[in-house]
Formats: C-alpha cells, sequence, structure tokens
C-alpha cells in the first residue's frame, strides 16, 4: 500500500499540472490582463484618440466595417499606440457575411502587427513588403490550380520588408502555416486568437459555435520586435462581402524571461523565421508543405564521409570473397 500512494501522489501531481498548462494555453480573458490601450471594444469610444481609420470602414455603435458588400472597396482601423509587449495574445471577433453565393465573394480580412501603419496596398488593403506579422483570413481562391486546400483560408506570413505578397498563389510562396475555416455568413459569434509568447507564435479559431479554441497554426522560431502597431484591413474586388470587426482584445502575458532576454533592445530585433526552409520554397510545392533544405556544408560532408565508408566496405567485403575464392580453387587443384 505503502508503494501505491507514494506512486499515486507524484502522478496526481502530474496530472493536475498538465492540466493547468492545457487550460493556461489559450488565456480565458481575465481582465486584469487586459490592455485598454492596444483593444477595440464596443461602443469604440477610442476610435479617433487611441484607433485612426482609413478608407471604406465604417464605424457604428455595434461593429466596425472594414468593407460594404460592394465591389473594389478597401478599408482599415489600427491603433495609434505602439505595443511594447514582449509577450501577448490578441482575440479578434469578426464577422464576414454577404449576398455573394458559394465561390462568389471576396476577398478577406487581414490582421496586423506591423512597423507601419495606414499605408493602403494591394494585401488585403494594406501595403505590401510590410515589416512584421499578417495573419489573413483569405475568402476566396485565386489559385485555381491549389485545389488540395478549401477556402476560407487562414495562414500567416512573417516579413522583414522584402517579400511580396502573391495574390496568384494565394500566398502559398511566402506562408508559414494555415488552416481551412467556415468563417463566412455564420449565424453566431466568430473569434481569432493569435498568441506569441517566447517565439513561438499560435492561432487559434472558434468558428463552430463550440465556444472552444481550435488550433490552425503552430510554429517556434518567430522573431517579432516590440514598437509595431496592431490593425486590421480588408478589400474587395470584383467579388465583395461585409468585413466586419466586432472587437480587439489584446491581453499581456505574464511570462518569465532570462537576463540576457531582458537586457536585450526589442525595439531593434528583425522580423525573422527560423525554419528549416525559405517560405519562398512552397512556390514549387503545390501541398505547400515544408520540403528538404538545400545541402549545407556539413551535410555534405556527412554524405562524402558515408560515401567512402561505402566504398571502404565494399572494397574489403569483395577482397575476402575474392581470398575465399582463390583457395577453393586451390584445393580443386
Amino acid at each position: 500500500m505503502f508503494g501505491f500512494n507514494t506512486f499515486l501522489r507524484p502522478t496526481f501531481v502530474f496530472l493536475l499540472v498538465k492540466c493547468c498548462l492545457v487550460s493556461c494555453d489559450i488565456t480565458d480573458g481575465n481582465a486584469e490582463h487586459l490592455k485598454r490601450e492596444h483593444s477595440l471594444t464596443k461602443p469604440y469610444q477610442g476610435v479617433g484618440s487611441q484607433w485612426d481609420f482609413w478608407g471604406s470602414t465604417l464605424v457604428t455603435s455595434s461593429y466596425v466595417r472594414l468593407t460594404p458588400d460592394e465591389r473594389s472597396k478597401q478599408g482599415s482601423i489600427w491603433n495609434t499606440v505602439p505595443c511594447y509587449l514582449k509577450d501577448w495574445e490578441l482575440h479578434v471577433q469578426f464577422k464576414v457575411h454577404g449576398s455573394g453565393k458559394k465561390n462568389l465573394h471576396g476577398d478577406g480580412i487581414a490582421i496586423w502587427y506591423t512597423k507601419d501603419r495606414l499605408h493602403p496596398g494591394p494585401v488585403f488593403g494594406n501595403q505590401d513588403q510590410f515589416h512584421g506579422l499578417a495573419i489573413f483570413l483569405d475568402t476566396f481562391r485565386n489559385d485555381l490550380h491549389g485545389m488540395d486546400r478549401s477556402f476560407p483560408y487562414i495562414s500567416a506570413m512573417v516579413n522583414n520588408g522584402t517579400v511580396n505578397y502573391d495574390h496568384g498563389k494565394d500566398g502559398r510562396s511566402s506562408e508559414l502555416g494555415g488552416c481551412s475555416a467556415d468563417i463566412r455568413n455564420r449565424d453566431f459569434d466568430t473569434y481569432l486568437a493569435i498568441r506569441y509568447s517566447r517565439g513561438r507564435l499560435t492561432v487559434m479559431v472558434d468558428v463552430d459555435d463550440k465556444n472552444e479554441w481550435k488550433e490552425c497554426i503552430d510554429i517556434g522560431g518567430v522573431r517579432l520586435p516590440t514598437g509595431y502597431y496592431f490593425g486590421a484591413s480588408a478589400a474587395t474586388g470584383d467579388l465583395s462581402d461585409n468585413h466586419d470587426i466586432i472587437s480587439m482584445k489584446l491581453y499581456q502575458l505574464m511570462v518569465d524571461h532570462t537576463p540576457e532576454e531582458e537586457n536585450l533592445d526589442w525595439t531593434k530585433i528583425e522580423p525573422s523565421v527560423n525554419l528549416f526552409k525559405s517560405p519562398k520554397d512552397n512556390i514549387d510545392d503545390p501541398t505547400g508543405n515544408f520540403r528538404g533544405t538545400p545541402l549545407t556544408g556539413w551535410k555534405v560532408f556527412l554524405l562524402l564521409l558515408c560515401a567512402l565508408l561505402g566504398i571502404v566496405v565494399c572494397a574489403v567485403v569483395g577482397a575476402v570473397v575474392f581470398q575465399k575464392r582463390q583457395e577453393r580453387n586451390k584445393r580443386f587443384y
């Protein structure tokens, strides 16, 4: 009995800790950690002081409509206060709806954390070659060859100002990860959560009226600076939709950092992702999956070493076989 109790106590503690870790994976929206200067909520009293809007954006008491269900519209809304949090989580309540039938609607919403703000452009109403992070909620398929995924499709991109977003390929060449999500014309609330903590980017969705988060993207090695701005934009083309933001709530995550990390000037960090390959390699891969990287110097060395060892082994085996045959032939003389 003593041995069983000894086993039971650490097992129970482990399970309790495990449950706590799972429950804390995405914040429950604790108001104590809500950063109001970076949040947009009804009745949107911060618009005009903490938030600026542009283009076709219409601010009402119930929603912020980035674009109406009309052709060739662009709109955006941007926080005026730069964010200096190292670890954060953004919850976005949104609604995409319109009169267009299946596949006859577009284009979608983008959520931004970028160096510049209020720069209109061709990427869902914002500039191309941006610095920072973008989460795209793309509702229209442009790449007719990419039939392996269904739309709407949510994807992530990190840019240091040098990469173009390829609309023709639905951003595959720069995509870090993504998932399909039925976000359009839903009769209930739809939510997106973007979490950045200790170099890990996690995107979750709640679009099935189950009041639970479903993982969409989870990728490590992401480096984002502080001092950037949060925003949202949307665009329509020949096809259209209403793109509404209901709320954007930013939460500070209480995370311990090493002294080296604390002393680092986070505003000087260059947006980057430490991947096994460049996202551009996706352009020739119709599935969008990660492929092998080009051979680096140490990989070439290992291959040559293996080849040399293989040659030596073959030579030794050949010599042994040859010697055995010689001995066998001598016995017949």
